[in-house]
């Protein structure tokens, strides 16, 4: 008897801990079931309008560098699985069996307003491919949700010690924040079996949303943002799923600006964890990295995507799920996108899919005779040969081999080519040569902002025209300026010695005004005047803008003038002190019906030379004329062919404009710099090729009566001639 019980104890046992690995085994799900990941899958959406919210899907091969998959367009229709036409904020989990995924996404439109859903949507998929979906419309669910105003940000984990699959989420009724809720799904994830119950509210009483649950060192740590009482994302820690979680102190972003959507992932490395946001009112998303879920480092230095994700999250994938996925929404001509070398000025590859072929312009000084330009491979693909290349005698021949596709041939150039001269989305070039540094300084403004929403200005240096370097932000309009905190356009900057020192004198445009900062450095820091300069229109102007800015030094007098606006030309003389006009000499010298914009006054030979931009900067036939004075204010004669640049079809170069002019010291050597359409996409943008634009430099001449010659805008551009 004793033995048949003894027996039966050792049987409940031995289930119990059978039950128990079966339980961690689940939970635990592909780390524990001989699953290798090999790449990570990374789901997002874009936007609050139209196909923006929808589902996306990229991949990268190690956490850092993604690309999107199906050129950045939806996988799956919001029309055909939603009830409001969109979905927002996915989030994907690999099941406890290892090969079942499940996502979860809000169902909503921004459009019809941020308390106007009610529901989420359940997605099941056994290959990423194919997902069957169900809506759950939370209010007619459940009983007792009358004064329900939204549901937002559902995420799903497997609870082992229930066996069930816990959808949580956060949920706002009437006046009460917003409150983390669960629910249990059913068997076929389709539905939701339980009565949602609160999981956690913010002590604060603040809004509680955007859960993220991560398992760690045996405890349960949920990140989540909070507003009202602080806003940011904060961290609660619970030794149980449902209950019991402790708010920690302090935030965990490493940013100031506003943030939602937490994902935290592992690295496939064993290396720790990646903790990222969307800083949505950048347009970015910001990762960092943390081993112990305390402490974050920034690592967006190190991030690479090709697309603008909105609160997305990360899965990590074998080699077969990412050799399926490229097979479904990857190309060769994706590859050939896709190359990562810092030499290669990005902007302007050139990928020409009927004739197979694709021009890389890198650096001046990039040695080609040996260059890798670092084409993105993932499990299951091959780009033979392997690099580096040898470019020096002409085109190389890559071949490219993707999962289940027919291998590809790419006819692959590379040359160095100066414009753009600064690698990037610049505008506005306003230039200096520096009597304190010996070196010439470009200062735009920083563009690729949607509607030209730019907050900061930057300056780049250099010794030959050619090679240019970064010398960081000098203005911050959010840190620096009280008076004004948007709209960072068209500087322009003049040198002057006081008392035996050089003083820089920057003049920008902020929130249609035009303000004034101070430094002893061409480079910075400089300090803002306190207030704006030119706040209003000048008398008997009733239209236009107070923008764009020029300084001039009359060589003659030493007298330094400002020009500013768009829609007419006003000028004044600057009093002694650099930051103030002298409101006695303020006129309006509109040259003509084609000025717009951009004013830029030098003197050459007797003869004061001024320039500007006509069309506005969206057009494609945005060019630079000019007239001569006699004077800085004098009246302005127009001479015959005043057109001096224009755009070039012939070489895909659009809307030459809003210029600046240099003169090498003590030479009568002059060059232009300009601003064009990024190339060569930018003509293909439409009304955004306005705010997408790339500083470029070349030769300036004159005839021997003083007129400027034709300036034809160039790719290669030119170098300093010492």
């Amino acid at each position: 008897m004793k033995n048949l019980k003894m027996t039966h104890l050792i049987n409940v046992v031995m289930k119990c801990f059978l039950l128990f690995l079966i339980c961690c085994t689940s939970f635990l799900g592909y780390a524990q079931q001989a699953i290798k990941p090999a790449a990570y899958l990374f789901t997002y959406f874009t936007g609050n309008s139209g196909t923006q919210e929808s589902i996306r899907f990229a991949i990268s091969k190690d956490g850092y560098t993604y690309k999107a998959l199906n050129n950045n367009q939806p996988v799956i229709s919001s029309a055909l699985i939603s009830s409001t036409g969109g979905v927002r904020d996915p989030h994907i989990l690999r099941g406890a069996d290892g090969k079942t995924f499940y996502m979860v996404v809000t169902d909503m439109v921004a459009a019809q307003g941020w308390s106007s859903n009610r529901a989420m949507v359940l997605l099941r998929s056994t290959d990423l491919i194919n997902w069957t979906s169900s809506i759950v419309n939370i209010q007619k669910r459940f009983p007792g949700q009358e004064n329900l105003l939204r549901v937002w940000a559902p995420q799903t984990i497997y609870d082992a010690e229930a066996g069930r699959y816990m959808i949580y989420w956060s949920m706002k009724h009437g006046n009460d924040p917003d409150i983390i809720y669960y629910a249990y799904a059913n068997k076929d994830f389709t539905d939701l079996e339980t009565t949602p119950k609160q999981l956690f509210f913010s002590p604060t009483n603040g809004a509680c949303i955007d859960g993220d649950i991560v398992f760690n060192d045996g405890k349960y740590h949920l990140f989540f943002k909070t507003e009202g009482a602080g806003s940011g994302i904060k961290v609660a820690i619970s030794d149980k799923l449902k209950e019991g979680y402790m708010l920690q102190e302090g935030y965990v972003q490493q940013t100031t600006d506003p943030v939602e959507g937490a994902g935290v992932f592992k690295l496939n490395t064993g290396d720790g964890y990646i903790l990222m946001y969307d800083v949505y009112t950048k347009g970015r998303y910001q990762f960092t990295k943390t081993k112990d879920l305390k402490h974050f480092t920034v690592v967006d230095h190190e991030v690479k995507m090709d697309f603008h994700p909105r609160h997305g999250t990360v899965l990590p994938i074998t080699a077969a799920e990412s050799e399926r996925l490229l097979h479904k929404w990857y190309s060769a001509e994706n590859v050939m996108k896709s190359p990562q070398s810092e030499a290669i000025k990005k902007n302007n590859i050139i990928l020409d899919t009927v004739n197979s072929s694709l021009y890389l312009p890198v650096k001046n000084g990039t040695f080609l005779r040996s260059f890798d330009p670092g084409f993105i491979t993932f499990p299951g693909m091959a780009i033979q040969p392997k690099g580096p290349y040898n470019f020096i005698n002409g085109p190389v021949k890559i071949k490219v081999t993707l999962p289940g596709n027919k291998e590809q041939i790419y006819t692959v150039t590379a040359s160095a080519d100066l414009n753009p001269v600064l690698n990037g989305y610049y505008a506005d070039p306003e230039i200096l040569y520096s009597n304190k540094t010996k070196r010439y300084y470009i200062y735009p403004t920083s563009d690729g902002f949607t509607g030209w929403s730019g907050t900061y200005f930057k300056t780049f240096s250099s010794a030959d025209l050619a090679e240019w370097k970064d010398e960081g932000v000098i203005v911050d309009l959010q840190k620096d300026v009280t008076w004004a905190k948007k709209n960072a356009w068209a500087p322009t900057i003049a040198e002057k010695k006081v008392n035996g020192a050089y003083k820089y004198y920057y003049y920008f445009t902020a929130a249609q005004k035009i303000g004034v900062a101070v430094a002893d450095d061409p480079a910075g820091p400089f300090k803002d005047s306190g207030s704006p300069l030119i706040s209003s229109r000048p008398p008997g102007i009733k239209g236009g803008q107070e923008i764009d800015p020029d300084v001039f030094t009359d060589p003659k007098t030493g007298n330094s003038y400002l020009y500013w606006g768009n829609g007419y030309l006003a000028g004044a003389l600057l009093n002694p002190d650099m930051v103030s006009i002298d409101q006695g000499t303020l006129k309006v010298i509109t040259p003509d019906r084609t000025f717009r914009e951009g004013t830029e006054v030098f003197f050459r030979k007797g003869k004061y030379y001024i320039m500007w931009s006509e069309n506005d900067t969206r057009d494609k036939n945005y060019g630079v004329r000019y007239g001569i004075s006699d004077s800085p204010l004098g009246t302005i004669t127009i001479p015959p062919d005043n057109l001096i640049l224009t755009k070039d079809e012939g070489q895909g170069i659009y809307a030459t404009g809003h210029n600046a002019v240099i003169q090498v010291p003590g030479k009568d050597e002059w060059y232009i710099v300009y601003h064009r359409f990024t190339r060569p996409a930018g003509i293909l943008m439409g009304q955004a090729a306005g705010y997408n634009r790339e500083v470029c430099l070349d030769k300036l001449e004159f005839n021997a009566d003083g007129s400027i010659k034709s300036v034809k805008p160039t790719l290669k551009g030119v170098k300093l001639i010492k």
